[in-house]
């Protein structure tokens, strides 16, 4: 996502792009929807994504040049679940994930 994060390929700012320059956005916004859907319906509170992932980056992605350069932001999925309530972590995240899964799951 060159000069964006995931929130601005949503309203429109960026564009998942290819090395070659080829637009990926709208299939990246289908696949974020598409997870989206199936987190409600299943009632899911707690996503553990690919960190640094244009679509899954929770905290940092990929700066969109190829060259392993990482900025703070988060993906395109990753953006839309936490805008929807979901806790979003990566795998480098694992005892923070449990722990919020395990918050999650007790009783109040």
């Amino acid at each position: 996502i060159p000069g964006g994060q995931g929130i601005d390929v949503w309203e429109g700012r960026a564009q998942v792009l290819t090395a070659q320059g080829e637009d990926f956005s709208e299939a990246f916004l289908d696949g974020a929807r598409q997870a989206l859907a199936l987190v409600q319906r299943h009632n899911i509170r707690v996503a553990v994504l690919k960190a640094n992932s244009p679509s899954c980056g929770n905290l940092l992605t990929y700066d969109g040049t190829f060259t392993g350069v990482k900025v703070t932001g988060e993906g395109v999925t990753a953006a839309l679940l936490k805008r929807h309530g979901v806790l979003v972590f990566s795998e480098l995240e694992l005892p923070e994930a449990a722990a919020a899964l395990a918050k999650c799951s007790s009783p109040t």
